[in-house]
């Protein structure tokens, strides 16, 4: 019989992408990254202040569950829509944020 223990490491993977997300209701979304990081993006005050008809017609929220995550990045149509990882990892999409 052979043994073999794993042990989690503190050490940070070389490239940051999200594993999970999961859509809370109310144009918020959590997030799970690869080194475990958890955030709850809030995106509606950044979708109900952008001025650019591509960005408000996520405010229908049928469109707007229709993210996926595509390279580990958080993707809408085809990158139609989609934010930098580190915005997302850091809660900086808009100035409001949301307590997990």
């Amino acid at each position: 019989m052979k043994i073999t223990e794993k042990y989690l490491s503190d050490e940070k993977p070389d490239l940051l992408e999200i594993q999970e997300a999961k859509y809370i209701g109310d144009f918020a979304i959590r997030l799970i990254f690869n080194d475990g990081q958890k955030v709850l993006v809030d995106f509606k005050p950044f979708l109900e202040e952008s001025k650019h008809p591509s960005i408000q017609k996520y405010l229908d929220e049928n469109l707007f569950k229709g993210f996926q995550i595509k390279e580990g990045n958080l993707d809408w149509n085809d990158f139609d829509l989609c934010f930098p990882i580190k915005d997302l990892y850091n809660n900086t999409v808009s100035k409001k944020t949301v307590e997990i």
